[in-house]
């Protein structure tokens, strides 16, 4: 399936939204994920400049069938975000009704930060499918950075939003932040076999992406082999 798959990583500031002052300080990623043959695509946490990523699918030939939301912040989904109002999915189902797939514990807080309907959104538990075209997302529930928070694996790639970068893990002292719950989540992820490469919510560190493994050997947040270690290290 792999030279079926269809998978972009674009860097807000940079590959999109350029110019805009929050999205180049922000440094979130967004991505497209689709299947080449039938030109179906989702994207992952549109936010800052939606146009932009639709134009990018556009000029690859791919049509959007749906939205998959990481988890409800406004630099990810669209919303008000210090003083200022970033469009979203709130824009994108303006110009494109497609399905918005979050995670069922995530649904309300995607639901009250972007203002869009509970009918534009399908709730998910974890280690669900989404099929694009012939291509399988894994949906992972990751609650920590918030109760929702979602993964997604797919040929190899684990798309990892804010709940794990390359250098660091999203913070837990927001709104719905858990610390206990982001080092369970953690430890559940460092478990996946294959050696999936890690594509992060942003770009924190000096490269994009990087195997998990190495992740693991080289990220402090995988120092505690406890929970209480991990509450001497980070609080919770």
């Amino acid at each position: 399936m792999p030279d079926r798959l269809y998978f972009r990583q674009l860097l807000a500031g940079r590959d999109f939204a350029v110019g805009d002052p929050v999205a180049t300080q922000m440094r979130n990623f967004a991505y497209l994920i689709g299947d080449r043959e039938t030109g179906e695509a989702v994207v992952v946490d549109p936010a800052y400049a939606v146009g932009d990523l639709l134009d990018a699918l556009a000029a690859d030939d791919m049509r959007l069938t749906g939205v998959l939301a990481t988890h409800h912040h406004p630099d990810h989904v669209g919303g008000e975000m210090m003083g200022f109002s970033l469009t979203g999915i709130a824009e994108l189902l303006a110009r494109e009704q497609v399905p918005v797939h979050v995670a069922r514990a995530e649904s309300e807080w995607v639901r009250r930060t972007t203002g869009v309907s509970e009918t534009d959104l399908v709730a998910h538990d974890h280690d669900e499918r989404l099929d694009v075209g012939a291509i399988g997302i894994r949906l992972l529930h990751t609650p920590g950075h918030t109760p929702g928070s979602q993964c997604f694996l797919v040929d190899g790639r684990l798309v990892a939003g804010d709940t794990l970068f390359l250098e660091g893990c999203g913070r837990t002292d927001f709104p719905g932040g858990d610390a206990d719950a982001m080092f369970r989540s953690l430890q559940w992820l460092a478990g996946l076999a294959g050696d999936p490469v890690v594509y992060p919510g942003h770009m924190y560190s000096a490269e994009p992406s990087a195997a998990l493994s190495r992740v693991r050997e080289q990220n402090f947040v995988f120092r505690p082999r406890s929970l209480e270690e991990w509450r001497v290290m980070f609080g919770g």
